[in-house]
């Protein structure tokens, strides 16, 4: 619409008006002139507001500004670097006391919204010969399928028990290794690689926490004594092959009473097969058979205030293997605990 055409218009109908009534108003001539100034202020604010308007195509580029800027502020995807490091001294009594840089664990993590993510520790050491060993402490992707479940795929820290899952770290245990039998080795396993399926659901007035998980079965390592051959130890270390094809399926219950107070129950049940000569040549194993191998733990942990007091038990046992492996013998149980 032509602004000049609708104030002529205005001020038309405005002196109009001013005729039409003057038989009965009959304004002055100031008067008259006041209407008309006002009038005239009233279209450079009307000429104003058009001027300044935006057209459709200018609101629509403005809003998807806004909208472009409102990504950085609520993310699709999130990027998360953490991890610990320590460093000491350690004098154990069979030993020379020695300064040590224990270990330095970056952990990632990448996730993208609230479906989907990425997590992974890596672990660098340096041994008592000064190489750095480098190890994949775990890497997992995990899909959260509601809020009371989360399906876990990958190389994931052993859900038996807590010590390994919760409490391992060096900023979160505080003496100065692992509890015997917890560490590397040891009767408890470390980790596993397969599906895990954890989370947490209200039984009442009581809390729980669960985790079920298939993985690959372990390593047994052997030792020659005395002219024949016996089990030494337990490798669960989450092997990336399954070199007998048979799988262990375990998992965790915990239970939360009340708050500051857990029970926990951990049992786990497979396959697991010589694989290793301890100081011995591997190569000469031959037909070995896969062993029954069976894991039942238990852990608590009590929390009041500043003061926290825990402690867990597991055993190992894997079964004997009478066929004519090279490294055949007799099963062997293998039982850790610790309190702090």
């Amino acid at each position: 619409m032509n602004i000049n055409r609708v104030a002529k218009t205005i001020v038309f109908a405005v002196v109009a008006s001013s005729f039409s009534t003057a038989a009965l108003a009959e304004p002055s001539v100031e008067e008259l002139a006041e209407r008309l100034e006002r009038m005239q202020q009233e279209m450079d604010q009307l000429k104003q507001q058009l001027k300044n308007s935006a057209t459709k195509e200018e609101v629509l580029v403005i809003k998807k500004d806004v909208a472009t800027a409102g990504e950085w502020l609520q993310p699709d995807t999130l990027i998360h670097m953490a991890g610990y490091a320590d460093v000491g001294y350690t004098d154990s009594e069979s030993e020379d006391g020695s300064f040590n840089v224990g270990t330095f664990a970056p952990i990632f993590h990448f996730q993208y919204r609230d479906l989907v993510m990425l997590e992974s520790e890596l672990e660098f050491e340096v041994g008592d010969d000064g190489e750095t060993e480098t190890n994949l402490e775990y890497l997992t992707i995990d899909w959260f399928i509601n809020d009371y479940m989360v399906l876990v795929g990958g190389k994931f820290v052993s859900p038996i028990g807590q010590f390994r899952q919760n409490l391992h770290p060096s900023w979160i245990n505080k003496l100065p290794s692992a509890p015997p039998g917890f560490g590397h080795d040891g009767a408890a396993p470390v980790t596993d690689v397969g599906f895990q399926l954890r989370g947490g659901f209200p039984i009442g007035n009581i809390r729980t926490n669960y985790a079920v998980y298939v993985s690959n079965g372990p390593e047994l390592k052997a030792e020659f004594e005395d002219g024949e051959y016996e089990l030494d130890g337990v490798e669960a270390e989450g092997f990336g092959a399954d070199g007998d094809g048979e799988k262990v399926v375990g998992g965790r219950l915990g239970i939360i009473p009340f708050v500051g107070f857990e029970l926990g129950l951990s049992a786990a049940s497979g396959k697991a097969t010589v694989t290793s000569i301890e100081d011995g040549d591997s190569s000469a194993l031959s037909d070995e058979g896969a062993r029954d191998y069976d894991v039942i733990g238990a852990d608590f942990s009590w929390q009041y205030k500043a003061f926290n007091l825990r402690g867990e038990y597991v055993e190992t046992e894997v079964g004997a293997d009478t066929g004519s492996g090279t490294a055949a013998s007799e099963g062997a149980t293998w039982e850790t605990w610790y309190t702090q």
